[in-house]
């Protein structure tokens, strides 16, 4: 499997403006939506899809707004498990995913507390960023899942970022 990482790309913070006016036009025009994942870290390599946390009140609230997503070309696609996700492909490629966490929830959410700690922290920001590389390399050769390469380091900067927040250590691994 090819992963293409690219080097941070000054228009992503655009990019996720402009998907936060798509979502809640089709969604809900209420939604608090942030920019996660590596293209919300300013100077970081990343794949060029843009992710986003969004905030729902319950998962009803997610059932109620999904077919004006759906209609607007946003799919349900994704292992993860612990919460609701939707992708967006243009051209065969993924080019944003929205993940939808409940409001009792918000606080706790892994991606979140990742990005906090990375635009503050640019030692373990440096250290993701080798981890990604090197996952991204043992995805090509096949030795890896690009996902699986990243997730030893994700889970030791995740269990320093909630240590510090009070919060206990959680498995970073949500996937089928």
């Amino acid at each position: 499997m090819t992963v293409a990482l690219v080097p941070y790309d000054p228009a992503w913070p655009s990019l996720f403006r402009q998907t936060v006016v798509e979502l809640r036009a089709h969604g809900n025009p209420g939604w608090v939506i942030e920019h996660i994942g590596s293209t919300a870290i300013r100077g970081m390599s990343a794949k060029p899809v843009i992710d986003v946390a969004v905030r729902i009140a319950d998962d009803s609230d997610f059932v109620a707004h999904r077919a004006g997503l759906e209609a607007a070309g946003w799919r349900i696609g994704s292992a993860v498990r612990a919460h609701r996700v939707m992708i967006f492909v243009e051209d065969g490629e993924r080019t944003r995913i929205a993940h939808f966490f409940e409001t009792a929830s918000w606080d706790r959410v892994n991606q979140r507390i990742l990005r906090d700690w990375l635009r503050t922290h640019p030692e373990d920001a440096e250290l993701y960023e080798r981890a990604k590389h090197a996952a991204a390399m043992a995805a090509q050769r096949g030795t890896a899942s690009y996902n699986d390469g990243k997730t030893v380091t994700i889970q030791v900067i995740i269990d320093r970022a909630r240590a510090e927040r009070g919060l206990p250590p959680v498995p970073v691994s949500d996937k089928r």
